[in-house]
Protein backbone atom coordinates (compact mmCIF):
# COMPACT_ATOMS: atom_id res chain seq x y z
CA UNK A 1 0.00 0.00 0.00
CA UNK A 2 1.07 3.23 -0.77
CA UNK A 3 1.92 5.92 2.03
CA UNK A 4 -0.79 8.01 3.27
CA UNK A 5 -0.37 11.75 1.60
CA UNK A 6 -1.18 14.58 4.35
CA UNK A 7 -1.18 18.07 3.76
CA UNK A 8 -0.45 20.71 6.40
CA UNK A 9 -2.41 23.87 6.77
CA UNK A 10 -1.16 26.45 9.01
CA UNK A 11 -0.27 30.23 8.90
CA UNK A 12 2.64 29.19 11.49
CA UNK A 13 5.89 27.79 10.17
CA UNK A 14 6.23 26.14 13.52
CA UNK A 15 3.34 24.23 13.62
CA UNK A 16 4.03 23.28 9.91
CA UNK A 17 7.06 21.59 10.94
CA UNK A 18 5.82 20.23 14.10
CA UNK A 19 3.67 18.23 12.06
CA UNK A 20 5.23 17.72 9.33
CA UNK A 21 7.97 16.25 11.48
CA UNK A 22 5.67 14.18 13.40
CA UNK A 23 4.07 12.77 10.32
CA UNK A 24 7.48 11.74 8.42
CA UNK A 25 8.10 9.51 12.00
CA UNK A 26 4.90 8.06 11.23
CA UNK A 27 5.30 4.35 8.82
CA UNK A 28 2.93 4.75 6.06
CA UNK A 29 2.28 8.08 6.25
CA UNK A 30 4.28 11.31 4.34
CA UNK A 31 3.87 14.59 3.78
CA UNK A 32 2.83 15.41 0.35
CA UNK A 33 2.66 19.78 0.74
CA UNK A 34 2.01 22.32 3.25
CA UNK A 35 0.13 25.79 2.91
CA UNK A 36 -0.10 28.89 5.11
CA UNK A 37 -3.77 29.27 4.83
CA UNK A 38 -6.72 27.95 3.25
CA UNK A 39 -6.89 29.76 -0.13
CA UNK A 40 -3.24 28.60 -0.62
CA UNK A 41 -4.58 24.95 0.73
CA UNK A 42 -7.21 24.63 -2.28
CA UNK A 43 -4.87 24.62 -5.07
CA UNK A 44 -2.65 22.21 -3.18
CA UNK A 45 -5.80 20.13 -2.35
CA UNK A 46 -6.31 19.89 -6.15
CA UNK A 47 -3.11 19.14 -7.10
CA UNK A 48 -2.17 16.52 -4.59
CA UNK A 49 -5.19 14.93 -3.80
CA UNK A 50 -4.49 14.41 -0.24
CA UNK A 51 -5.78 11.37 2.25
CA UNK A 52 -5.55 13.69 5.33
CA UNK A 53 -5.19 16.96 6.08
CA UNK A 54 -4.27 18.75 9.51
CA UNK A 55 -6.24 22.17 9.42
CA UNK A 56 -5.35 25.04 11.41
CA UNK A 57 -8.79 26.54 12.39
CA UNK A 58 -7.37 30.19 12.82
CA UNK A 59 -5.98 31.20 9.74
CA UNK A 60 -5.81 34.78 7.81
CA UNK A 61 -7.72 35.34 4.48
CA UNK A 62 -9.28 31.99 4.69
CA UNK A 63 -9.79 30.00 7.84
CA UNK A 64 -10.41 26.76 8.66
CA UNK A 65 -13.95 26.87 8.44
CA UNK A 66 -14.14 28.96 5.65
CA UNK A 67 -11.90 26.01 3.66
CA UNK A 68 -14.57 23.43 4.52
CA UNK A 69 -17.30 25.19 3.43
CA UNK A 70 -15.64 26.59 0.28
CA UNK A 71 -14.95 22.16 -0.34
CA UNK A 72 -18.24 21.48 0.60
CA UNK A 73 -19.84 23.79 -2.27
CA UNK A 74 -17.35 21.63 -4.65
CA UNK A 75 -19.33 18.69 -3.92
CA UNK A 76 -16.08 16.86 -3.99
CA UNK A 77 -15.66 13.70 -1.50
CA UNK A 78 -13.56 15.49 1.18
CA UNK A 79 -9.95 13.57 2.33
CA UNK A 80 -10.36 13.04 6.20
CA UNK A 81 -9.55 16.41 7.84
CA UNK A 82 -8.06 16.63 11.62
CA UNK A 83 -8.59 20.27 13.08
CA UNK A 84 -6.40 22.02 15.15
CA UNK A 85 -8.39 23.92 17.86
CA UNK A 86 -7.33 26.68 20.95
CA UNK A 87 -8.47 25.18 24.16
CA UNK A 88 -10.75 28.13 24.66
CA UNK A 89 -14.80 28.53 24.39
CA UNK A 90 -14.11 30.36 20.97
CA UNK A 91 -11.55 27.69 19.65
CA UNK A 92 -14.55 24.90 21.31
CA UNK A 93 -17.12 26.75 19.52
CA UNK A 94 -15.24 26.50 16.14
CA UNK A 95 -14.30 22.84 16.20
CA UNK A 96 -17.64 21.96 16.54
CA UNK A 97 -18.68 24.15 13.52
CA UNK A 98 -15.55 22.18 11.80
CA UNK A 99 -17.18 18.78 12.61
CA UNK A 100 -20.78 19.03 11.41
CA UNK A 101 -18.68 20.86 8.48
CA UNK A 102 -16.87 17.19 7.63
CA UNK A 103 -14.00 16.99 9.63
CA UNK A 104 -13.05 13.95 11.00
CA UNK A 105 -11.08 14.67 14.28
CA UNK A 106 -9.47 17.14 16.38
CA UNK A 107 -6.67 18.03 18.40
CA UNK A 108 -5.48 20.85 20.44
CA UNK A 109 -2.65 23.14 20.26
CA UNK A 110 -0.94 23.14 23.39
CA UNK A 111 -0.76 26.15 25.24
CA UNK A 112 2.50 26.53 26.93
CA UNK A 113 5.57 24.20 27.50
CA UNK A 114 9.11 23.95 25.31
CA UNK A 115 9.17 23.20 21.33
CA UNK A 116 9.87 19.62 22.25
CA UNK A 117 7.45 19.33 25.14
CA UNK A 118 4.70 20.71 22.52
CA UNK A 119 6.01 18.22 19.53
CA UNK A 120 5.60 15.23 22.47
CA UNK A 121 1.44 16.72 23.29
CA UNK A 122 0.80 17.02 19.47
CA UNK A 123 2.82 13.89 18.62
CA UNK A 124 0.45 11.91 21.45
CA UNK A 125 -2.67 13.34 19.94
CA UNK A 126 -2.22 13.05 16.23
CA UNK A 127 -0.32 9.71 15.92
CA UNK A 128 -3.42 7.35 17.09
CA UNK A 129 -5.59 9.14 14.70
CA UNK A 130 -3.29 8.95 11.77
CA UNK A 131 -2.81 5.18 12.87
CA UNK A 132 -6.77 4.73 12.52
CA UNK A 133 -6.68 6.27 8.75
CA UNK A 134 -4.07 4.04 7.68
CA UNK A 135 -5.20 0.64 8.97
CA UNK A 136 -8.98 1.79 7.47
CA UNK A 137 -6.86 2.19 3.85
CA UNK A 138 -5.12 -1.07 4.35
CA UNK A 139 -8.41 -2.70 5.28
CA UNK A 140 -9.81 -1.42 2.01
CA UNK A 141 -7.19 -2.28 0.27
CA UNK A 142 -7.15 -5.89 1.71
CA UNK A 143 -10.97 -6.32 0.87
CA UNK A 144 -10.54 -4.86 -3.02
CA UNK A 145 -7.72 -7.56 -3.27
CA UNK A 146 -10.21 -10.35 -1.79
CA UNK A 147 -13.19 -9.75 -3.61
CA UNK A 148 -11.20 -9.55 -7.13
CA UNK A 149 -9.57 -12.59 -6.20
CA UNK A 150 -12.96 -14.13 -5.42
CA UNK A 151 -14.05 -13.36 -8.36
CA UNK A 152 -11.29 -14.87 -10.39
CA UNK A 153 -11.53 -17.97 -8.49
CA UNK A 154 -15.21 -18.13 -8.03
CA UNK A 155 -16.18 -22.11 -8.67
CA UNK A 156 -19.08 -23.35 -10.75
CA UNK A 157 -22.84 -23.33 -8.86
CA UNK A 158 -23.26 -26.93 -7.60
CA UNK A 159 -26.05 -28.48 -9.04
CA UNK A 160 -26.45 -30.85 -5.87
CA UNK A 161 -27.73 -29.62 -2.94
CA UNK A 162 -25.16 -29.63 -0.06
CA UNK A 163 -25.98 -32.44 2.66
CA UNK A 164 -28.01 -30.86 5.52
CA UNK A 165 -25.64 -30.47 8.68
CA UNK A 166 -26.48 -30.53 12.12
CA UNK A 167 -26.18 -27.50 13.79
CA UNK A 168 -23.65 -26.85 16.31
CA UNK A 169 -24.57 -27.02 20.08
CA UNK A 170 -24.35 -23.45 21.35
CA UNK A 171 -22.03 -24.07 24.68
CA UNK A 172 -23.64 -24.13 27.94
CA UNK A 173 -24.26 -20.46 30.14
CA UNK A 174 -22.36 -20.50 33.46
CA UNK A 175 -24.58 -17.80 34.69
CA UNK A 176 -28.18 -16.68 34.49
CA UNK A 177 -28.48 -13.08 33.51
CA UNK A 178 -31.58 -11.18 34.96
CA UNK A 179 -34.57 -10.71 33.04
CA UNK A 180 -34.29 -7.12 31.41
CA UNK A 181 -36.86 -5.03 31.46
CA UNK A 182 -38.29 -1.48 30.02
CA UNK A 183 -35.12 0.39 30.17
CA UNK A 184 -35.37 3.40 32.85
CA UNK A 185 -31.83 5.14 31.78
CA UNK A 186 -29.75 5.28 27.82
CA UNK A 187 -25.62 5.68 28.74
CA UNK A 188 -24.07 6.19 25.49
CA UNK A 189 -19.73 5.72 24.88
CA UNK A 190 -18.67 7.60 22.07
CA UNK A 191 -15.05 9.07 20.39
CA UNK A 192 -13.75 9.88 17.04
CA UNK A 193 -17.07 11.00 14.53
CA UNK A 194 -19.25 11.19 17.87
CA UNK A 195 -20.57 14.73 17.78
CA UNK A 196 -21.87 14.42 14.02
CA UNK A 197 -23.29 10.20 15.10
CA UNK A 198 -25.14 12.43 18.03
CA UNK A 199 -26.18 15.83 15.72
CA UNK A 200 -27.38 12.56 13.60
CA UNK A 201 -29.23 10.75 16.21
CA UNK A 202 -30.46 12.85 18.87
CA UNK A 203 -32.44 14.88 16.76
CA UNK A 204 -34.70 12.02 16.36
CA UNK A 205 -35.74 11.93 20.00
CA UNK A 206 -38.85 12.71 21.12
CA UNK A 207 -38.97 15.28 23.66
CA UNK A 208 -41.54 13.14 26.09
CA UNK A 209 -39.12 10.08 25.85
CA UNK A 210 -39.39 9.47 29.52
CA UNK A 211 -35.90 8.61 30.57
CA UNK A 212 -32.74 10.07 30.84
CA UNK A 213 -29.64 10.22 28.53
CA UNK A 214 -25.97 10.14 29.94
CA UNK A 215 -23.04 10.73 27.44
CA UNK A 216 -19.43 10.15 27.59
CA UNK A 217 -18.01 11.75 24.38
CA UNK A 218 -14.27 11.84 24.44
CA UNK A 219 -13.42 15.58 24.64
CA UNK A 220 -10.78 17.50 26.49
CA UNK A 221 -12.72 20.83 29.18
CA UNK A 222 -14.11 23.09 27.11
CA UNK A 223 -15.35 21.60 24.17
CA UNK A 224 -17.95 19.36 26.00
CA UNK A 225 -19.83 22.71 27.20
CA UNK A 226 -19.49 23.82 23.24
CA UNK A 227 -21.28 20.29 21.87
CA UNK A 228 -23.90 20.48 24.59
CA UNK A 229 -25.00 23.78 23.31
CA UNK A 230 -24.73 22.77 19.89
CA UNK A 231 -27.09 20.05 20.44
CA UNK A 232 -29.44 21.51 22.66
CA UNK A 233 -30.08 23.63 19.44
CA UNK A 234 -30.94 20.71 17.27
CA UNK A 235 -33.03 18.53 20.11
CA UNK A 236 -36.35 18.17 21.29
CA UNK A 237 -34.96 17.01 24.74
CA UNK A 238 -32.73 19.14 26.67
CA UNK A 239 -28.61 18.66 26.28
CA UNK A 240 -26.15 20.32 28.70
CA UNK A 241 -22.97 19.42 29.88
CA UNK A 242 -23.43 17.84 33.54
CA UNK A 243 -22.82 19.45 36.86
CA UNK A 244 -21.89 17.39 39.80
CA UNK A 245 -25.06 16.53 42.04
CA UNK A 246 -27.48 16.96 38.69
CA UNK A 247 -30.80 14.78 39.02
CA UNK A 248 -31.08 11.96 36.49
CA UNK A 249 -34.76 13.67 35.28
CA UNK A 250 -36.56 12.35 32.04
CA UNK A 251 -35.98 13.78 28.89
CA UNK A 252 -32.41 15.49 30.36
CA UNK A 253 -29.09 14.01 28.60
CA UNK A 254 -26.51 15.06 30.44
CA UNK A 255 -22.82 14.78 28.48
CA UNK A 256 -19.79 14.22 30.55
CA UNK A 257 -17.43 17.37 31.07
CA UNK A 258 -13.95 16.86 29.25
CA UNK A 259 -11.14 16.36 31.64
CA UNK A 260 -13.51 14.60 34.36
CA UNK A 261 -15.64 11.76 35.06
CA UNK A 262 -19.18 11.20 35.31
CA UNK A 263 -21.00 8.31 37.20
CA UNK A 264 -24.65 7.54 38.70
CA UNK A 265 -25.14 7.83 42.40
CA UNK A 266 -28.55 7.19 44.39
CA UNK A 267 -29.72 10.54 45.98
CA UNK A 268 -30.40 10.56 49.52
CA UNK A 269 -34.22 10.02 49.28
CA UNK A 270 -33.63 6.29 47.87
CA UNK A 271 -35.78 7.34 45.07
CA UNK A 272 -34.32 9.45 42.93
CA UNK A 273 -30.31 8.99 40.87
CA UNK A 274 -27.78 11.89 40.16
CA UNK A 275 -24.43 12.18 38.82
CA UNK A 276 -21.19 12.69 40.47
CA UNK A 277 -18.40 14.70 38.60
CA UNK A 278 -15.08 13.71 39.81
CA UNK A 279 -11.53 13.85 39.20
CA UNK A 280 -10.57 10.27 39.26
CA UNK A 281 -8.08 8.72 36.94
CA UNK A 282 -8.60 8.45 33.05
CA UNK A 283 -9.57 4.70 32.59
CA UNK A 284 -7.66 3.33 28.65
CA UNK A 285 -6.18 6.94 28.51
CA UNK A 286 -9.44 8.22 28.72
CA UNK A 287 -11.13 10.99 30.77
CA UNK A 288 -14.17 10.58 30.94
CA UNK A 289 -14.11 7.39 30.28
CA UNK A 290 -17.57 5.17 28.76
CA UNK A 291 -16.03 1.83 31.65
CA UNK A 292 -16.12 3.80 34.34
CA UNK A 293 -20.03 5.65 33.44
CA UNK A 294 -20.87 1.85 32.15
CA UNK A 295 -20.61 0.25 35.95
CA UNK A 296 -22.23 2.77 37.52
CA UNK A 297 -25.36 2.01 35.64
CA UNK A 298 -25.16 -1.46 36.14
CA UNK A 299 -24.72 -1.22 39.37
CA UNK A 300 -27.70 1.11 40.13
CA UNK A 301 -30.23 0.40 37.35
CA UNK A 302 -30.14 -3.99 37.11
CA UNK A 303 -31.88 -5.12 34.48
CA UNK A 304 -33.81 -1.58 33.45
CA UNK A 305 -31.09 0.17 31.24
CA UNK A 306 -29.87 0.91 27.85
CA UNK A 307 -26.16 0.68 26.82
CA UNK A 308 -25.53 2.24 22.89
CA UNK A 309 -21.66 2.05 22.25
CA UNK A 310 -20.95 4.17 18.87
CA UNK A 311 -17.76 5.53 16.84
CA UNK A 312 -14.50 5.83 17.95
CA UNK A 313 -11.07 4.57 18.42
CA UNK A 314 -10.17 1.92 21.03
CA UNK A 315 -12.11 -0.32 23.40
CA UNK A 316 -13.47 2.11 26.31
CA UNK A 317 -16.84 0.79 27.25
CA UNK A 318 -16.04 -2.61 26.17
CA UNK A 319 -15.70 -3.49 30.29
CA UNK A 320 -18.64 -1.14 31.29
CA UNK A 321 -20.81 -2.89 28.94
CA UNK A 322 -20.00 -6.23 29.67
CA UNK A 323 -21.48 -5.49 33.61
CA UNK A 324 -24.57 -3.91 32.07
CA UNK A 325 -24.75 -7.07 30.21
CA UNK A 326 -24.36 -9.33 33.36
CA UNK A 327 -27.09 -7.41 34.99
CA UNK A 328 -29.80 -7.42 32.40
CA UNK A 329 -29.01 -4.23 30.28
CA UNK A 330 -29.75 -4.27 26.60
CA UNK A 331 -26.96 -3.14 24.65
CA UNK A 332 -26.78 -1.63 20.75
CA UNK A 333 -23.63 -1.32 19.11
CA UNK A 334 -23.38 0.79 15.32
CA UNK A 335 -22.50 -0.83 12.56
CA UNK A 336 -19.40 -0.87 11.00
CA UNK A 337 -20.17 1.07 7.74
CA UNK A 338 -21.73 3.94 9.67
CA UNK A 339 -19.21 4.61 12.25
CA UNK A 340 -16.40 6.95 11.25
CA UNK A 341 -14.27 5.00 13.16
CA UNK A 342 -15.46 1.11 13.83
CA UNK A 343 -13.16 0.47 16.77
CA UNK A 344 -14.90 1.08 20.40
CA UNK A 345 -18.40 -1.08 18.93
CA UNK A 346 -16.27 -3.82 17.76
CA UNK A 347 -15.09 -5.76 21.03
CA UNK A 348 -18.63 -5.82 22.42
CA UNK A 349 -20.18 -6.85 18.56
CA UNK A 350 -17.44 -9.85 18.80
CA UNK A 351 -17.92 -10.56 22.53
CA UNK A 352 -21.35 -11.47 21.75
CA UNK A 353 -22.55 -8.73 24.47
CA UNK A 354 -24.16 -6.36 21.73
CA UNK A 355 -28.02 -7.54 21.59
CA UNK A 356 -28.53 -5.71 18.17
CA UNK A 357 -25.70 -3.84 15.82
CA UNK A 358 -27.65 -1.06 14.73
CA UNK A 359 -27.23 1.32 11.50
CA UNK A 360 -26.82 5.22 12.93
CA UNK A 361 -30.00 6.09 10.65
CA UNK A 362 -31.62 3.55 13.41
CA UNK A 363 -30.26 3.71 16.41
CA UNK A 364 -33.05 6.44 17.49
CA UNK A 365 -35.66 4.30 16.93
CA UNK A 366 -33.73 1.04 18.63
CA UNK A 367 -33.04 3.40 21.52
CA UNK A 368 -37.04 3.91 21.58
CA UNK A 369 -37.97 0.35 21.31
CA UNK A 370 -36.17 -0.89 24.59
CA UNK A 371 -37.86 1.77 26.61
CA UNK A 372 -41.06 0.12 25.69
Amino acid sequence: MDPIKVLVVDDTILYRKVIGDVIASIPDAEVCGTAANGRFALTKIKTFMPDLITLDIEMPEMNGLELLEELKKTGMKLPRIIMLSTLTTRGGDMTIRALELGAFDFITKPQSGTAAENMEKIRAQLTPAVAALIQEKKFRSRLQNARATLARTAMPRQTEAPKPTRPATPPPRTTKRPVSRPSEVVAIGISTGGPNALAAMLPKLPADIGVPILIVQHMPPVFTKSLAGSLNNKCAIEVKEAEDGDLLKPGLALIAPGGKQMRVEAHRDGIHRLVRITDDPPENSCKPSADYLFRSVASHYVGRATGIIMTGMGQDGFKGLQKMHDTGAVILGQDEASCTVYGMPKAPAEAGITSKVVPLSEMASALVNTLK
